[in-house]
């Protein structure tokens, strides 16, 4: 009877870890692993595409900026952003300077992960990004192209949505990040 327990016991504890797996081949140097309050999502950075961006995400993931980031900004079938750890609310960035655009023709389409910036300015991203829910190759060539999403879309799919209708897809009460970490730094 204890010997059941105990094996209970093991595995209810070991489950959580099985489930947290990352995909196979990942290159855990150059990819984000995003806790958030619906579950884990796992983004490949795409380097050969933006290595300054990429490399951006990185050392703010190394020094907990992204930790308890709101998805302030998401839209029903269009993307969900997040990564202001200064103000919290889409209107702050990090200590860093912008970076320079790294625009390519890879095409913004279900689980591409894109920088945010400013509107007018093709140079000012700087920590925002957003995850694509569908095709939004209205975009191509316009924003950075930093990565996919290789495990948990149905993690950023449960993410909480502002409502139809509502200016600027700002979300109350919204999901975060609860944790973002570089795959290879998880011990």
């Amino acid at each position: 009877m204890i010997r059941a327990v105990a094996f209970v016991f093991a595995l209810v504890f070991a489950l959580p870890a099985l489930a947290q797996s990352l995909p196979a081949g990942l290159d855990k140097q150059n990819a984000l692993v995003i806790d958030t309050t619906k579950g884990r999502i796992v983004v490949k950075l795409r380097t050969d595409l933006a290595p300054q961006h990429a490399e951006r995400l990185k050392t703010l993931a190394r020094e907990g900026f992204y930790n308890n980031v709101p998805f302030h900004r998401v839209m029903d079938g269009f993307m969900a952003q997040t990564g202001d750890g200064q103000k919290f609310d889409g209107t702050g960035g990090s200590k860093y300077p912008n970076l320079k655009q790294e625009f390519t023709s890879t095409p913004f389409k279900r689980g591409t992960v894109g920088m945010a910036r400013r509107g007018d300015s093709t140079d000012s991203a700087n920590s925002q990004f957003f995850i694509c829910f569908g095709d939004a190759s209205f975009l191509n060539g316009q924003y950075t192209v930093i990565g996919e999403v290789v495990q948990g879309m149905d993690v950023v799919d449960k993410l909480k949505k502002a409502p139809p209708g509502s200016s600027g897809g700002s979300v109350t009460d919204p999901d975060k990040m609860v944790k973002v970490q570089v795959a290879s730094d998880i011990k």
